[in-house]
């Protein structure tokens, strides 16, 4: 009998109740869970992507106190949206939350639609957002597939399943009695027990079930890490800090505010403060001067109590936590 036999053979309700029994008794208390409400339900699935639970916890209650309702967000200026995501990187999901949001309030009178294929039509809103926010918040027995769903299917079925077969097998187990919270479960499943490396068999409600019961090997894949050296100007005067803004027609981060950078630095050794910061494959050194910056550069000077108000780059945030100002 092969896996998929063995699959096909177990009972799909099975699987279903063993699997919302587990979640009933073990998901993890997340504020956006307290509710079905469409927008917190929304908000939580964008700034889920690309972050860890950990890290969205408090920027999910600032930004809801910032902006509490749809409309709120959709009147707000971008900068003070960006400020309030600031942090969560990846601002461009900021931008296409604030843009969705308009739209809502135009087209659809503050109400986001309530079908995957209706969300689909937003900003920054594709497939598998649509099907959680549509399962979750709506009840529509639409099925999702993030990371961790991908992983619990693979090793439900015993092969590497991509693209449609994915969605199509997702489908396939999907309670219609239950779909958000069926949607939720997997992913539960495979943030806390159907891990990556080392999988928690034993605590698994469907082991069962599964052809697999652990790790399917994977060819080896090495990403090459980029090192470079950077270097920041770090100007204190008065109770205030001299900041630039990226261009707005910048491909990366466009309108963030952060320090003035120093050219020249790689295999430069000085700096006030020395720390690491990574962004994607590369991994930068970051030496940061107190000093002048360097001439000619349009910038401001921001008060250090306003320094929350602006947009921050990442590193900028970094930089200045630890140089104990934020």
């Amino acid at each position: 009998m092969t896996a998929q036999d063995a699959l096909e053979a177990a009972d799909a309700s099975r699987f279903q109740k063993r699997l919302l029994g587990w979640f009933d008794r073990n998901k993890r208390d997340l504020p956006w869970r307290r509710d079905r409400d469409p927008y917190r339900v929304w908000l939580s699935e964008i700034m889920l992507q690309q972050t860890r639970v950990a890290a969205v916890t408090d920027h999910y209650h600032k930004f809801l106190r910032r902006f509490p309702t749809i409309e709120k967000l959709a009147s707000a200026r971008e900068s003070s949206v960006l400020a309030a995501w600031s942090g969560l990187g990846y601002y461009r999901r900021a931008r296409m939350l604030h843009a969705a949001a308009k739209k809502i309030v135009k087209e659809h009178g503050g109400k986001l639609p309530e079908t995957a294929e209706g969300l689909r039509a937003l900003p920054g809103i594709g497939r598998y957002t649509a099907s959680a926010i549509a399962s979750i918040a709506f009840d529509e027995p639409v099925a999702v597939v993030d990371g961790n769903v991908e992983r619990v299917l693979q090793r439900v079925h015993g092969k590497n399943l991509a693209g449609e077969n994915l969605w199509r097998s997702a489908e396939e187990l999907l309670s219609r009695r239950r779909p958000g919270d069926f949607n939720q479960a997997m992913m539960e499943l495979g943030a806390t027990v159907c891990l990556p490396r080392q999988p928690q068999c034993p605590l698994c409600p469907v082991s069962e079930l599964c052809a697999t019961r652990g790790e399917r090997p994977r060819p080896a894949q090495r990403t090459r890490q980029t090192k470079r050296e950077i270097r920041y100007a770090l100007s204190f005067r008065d109770g205030a800090i001299f900041m630039v803004q990226r261009s707005k027609a910048a491909t990366l981060m466009p309108g963030m505010w952060e320090l003035p950078e120093i050219a020249g630095a790689n295999g430069s050794t000085a700096g006030w403060l020395t720390l690491r910061h990574s962004i994607t494959v590369t991994d930068y050194v970051v030496r940061v001067v107190a000093g002048p910056a360097p001439a000619g550069l349009a910038g401001r000077w921001v008060q250090t109590s306003r320094l929350s108000t602006l947009p921050l780059t990442g590193l900028a945030r970094k930089i200045l936590r630890a140089a104990e100002i934020i």
